[in-house]
């Protein structure tokens, strides 16, 4: 047990880890990388959008997306089926990195609306 208001996620990165994931007790499974990244010096293979749409059919569970997420491609891979997204570089490398964590939350809201109608 982690404890009280603490959530529990699986990173995966093709479709056996995936699958085995969803299987588990985790809180999430997130994937990736969904596009091509720099933040890690050997990443694992681009999944892509398509992986995402396929994968959102196997469970329930939320899914986060991460690996070479910007705000261009967001609204994107929430339309795929992704619940979120991780971002790491295109906040720290952003002029004024609050201005684009406001633009994410703006732009994940008006996804999510759109998503459950």
């Amino acid at each position: 047990m982690i404890g009280t208001g603490k959530l529990l996620g699986v990173s995966t990165h093709n479709l056996d880890q995936f699958k085995d994931a969803a299987a588990t007790s985790a809180d999430y499974v997130a994937v990736g990388p969904v596009f091509s990244t720099s933040t890690k010096a050997d990443p694992d293979p681009v999944v892509g959008i398509e992986f995402i749409r396929r994968v959102r059919l196997l469970t329930d569970k939320p899914i986060v997306a991460i690996g070479g997420i910007t705000l261009n491609r967001a609204a994107e891979v929430i339309r795929a089926g992704a619940d979120s997204v991780a971002v790491v570089s295109d906040i720290f490398l952003a002029p004024d990195p609050g201005q684009r964590v406001r633009q994410y939350i703006e732009l994940l809201e008006v996804a999510n609306d759109a998503a459950a109608v």
